[in-house]
């Protein structure tokens, strides 16, 4: 393939010069179409780098382009460039396959972008330089179940898109790792990964925490800072629990991700962004949409294409290996040979239902490993037994001590009931606890206090 030639489809005579020049400049040569009958001919004689498409041609749209290519180029990248504020067309051609999108007009700077990323695409597999100390390298997604092997198919081939993502699973399933992983498969795994817990972010510190804020904004703010956005610019922004965003941010988001350009809180410029958008949440989107939580139109511009983590019940017949994975990663510290399962273990393992995925899976073989004698972990170290039944009696003996106990007592035991199923569900992430539970954070650590609750989250600990 041509490492310096890109072909470009357009029926107006002025984008494909003014799109010839800028590629010139770039050290790029450039043959140009100006329908689909004359790319589908250039592109069966020659070999491109990169495919810059039209959306609107006189005898057919850039979809059919990106078809073409799809089936007959699968490794040469496609950008559509669609009219100003088509967004539909946009997230049309991302799902049919383009590697990304401009919108008219084209802004020189997001096109000079776009093909030094597409240009990067097949050197990827080239030795890469080390990465900085920061951007430490997820690892590898263990298992070979359908189900594990089905997502780890898709990571490989989501990473060769900028079309952004939304992973779907429940808490635990490792949507991170995931998200991760496209990153560092991806064009953009030099640049910076930027995680941040949606749901943890307080509602009126999220403009500035998203966008920056300049030197004089408000009350405190003593210097420039740069927001999420721009910590992340040439690199992938992981928007984890999104449907914790309130509507008004949500509105926000939409415009930044629609304009790639960001406001700072105090400031009368816009900022270019180059970021790629990764999402995800353990929430059904779809209802959340339905129910007018989550704004339909963001939705389609975060959920292009949607990558679902199984949970660890769906792959049970992996569970031996992720467990001697975890075991070795936890001793390895220690200088010690990891501990083997026993059959009874193992047994034990692949017939509990793992609410918590393989976050809880890390968390019982801590413990076990705590308890263990010797060499060997058995059934009896994983306290299987008491995760299962510990809800299950909770609930039964609030319900017997009803007729026992005085009634403020008894409101006491609900309510620490409550919050602790709260923090359970947010990870022990406070903030989130508390707009799950509809109070603020002030409250809900007085609350906690009084009940006693932070005592035995620390001897927990």
């Amino acid at each position: 393939m041509s490492k310096n030639h890109v072909l470009v489809v357009d029926d107006e005579a002025d984008i494909r010069e003014l799109l010839g020049m800028t590629l010139s400049r770039m050290g790029l040569e450039t043959d140009c179409a100006a329908n689909t009958g004359e790319a589908f001919t250039l592109l069966a004689k020659n070999s491109y780098a990169l495919c810059l498409t039209d959306m609107r041609l006189p005898d057919g749209d850039g979809l059919a382009v990106v078809d073409y290519v799809a089936k007959n180029h699968p490794s040469l990248p496609v950008a559509v460039i669609t009219a100003h504020g088509s967004a539909e067309n946009a997230v049309a051609a991302l799902k049919a396959g383009a590697f990304d999108y401009l919108a008219k007009p084209v802004q020189l700077h997001q096109l000079r972008t776009l093909i030094q990323q597409a240009l990067k695409l097949n050197v990827v597999e080239k030795p890469k330089k080390p990465l900085k100390p920061q951007a430490a390298i997820a690892k590898e997604i263990c298992g070979s179940s359908e189900p594990i092997r089905r997502a780890k198919e898709l990571i490989s081939k989501l990473a060769r898109s900028q079309a952004p993502i939304h992973i779907t699973g429940e808490s635990g399933s490792g949507k991170e790792l995931a998200a991760r992983l496209i990153h560092q498969q991806s064009v953009r795994r030099d640049g910076p990964f930027v995680a941040v817990n949606c749901g943890a972010v307080p509602e009126n510190l999220m403009e500035s925490e998203f966008f920056g804020y300049r030197k004089g904004a408000f009350t405190g703010a003593n210097q420039d800072k740069e927001g999420f956005f721009q910590a992340a610019h040439g690199g992938t922004l992981f928007l984890d629990e999104v449907a914790e965003l309130p509507l008004a941010m949500q509105v926000k988001l939409l415009r930044a991700i629609q304009e790639k350009t960001v406001r700072p809180v105090g400031s009368t410029e816009e900022l270019p962004v180059d970021v790629r958008f990764i999402s995800a949440t353990h929430h059904d989107l779809h209802e959340l949409v339905g129910a007018g939580d989550f704004r339909q139109d963001l939705f389609y511009r975060l959920a292009v294409i949607e990558l679902k983590m199984p949970s660890l019940r769906e792959m049970k017949e992996d569970i031996p290996v992720l467990a001697a994975e975890i075991l070795a990663r936890l001793t390895a510290p220690l200088k010690v040979s990891p501990p083997r399962l026993s059959f009874g273990a193992l047994k034990a393992l692949q017939s509990y239902s793992f609410p918590g995925n393989v976050r809880e899976l890390e968390n019982i073989l801590e413990r076990a490993l705590a308890l263990a004698a010797g060499d060997e972990i058995r059934p009896e170290d994983l306290q299987l037994e008491s995760r299962d039944d510990a809800r299950t009696i909770g609930k039964q003996d609030l319900m017997a001590l009803r007729n026992t106990l005085p009634l403020p007592e008894y409101l006491e035991r609900l309510e620490k009931e409550a919050i602790m199923e709260a923090l359970e569900k947010t990870r022990y992430n406070r903030t989130a606890a508390a707009k799950l539970l509809g109070i603020t954070f002030r409250a809900l650590r007085y609350r906690m206090e009084r009940l006693g609750i932070n005592d035995e989250l620390d001897s927990s600990d």
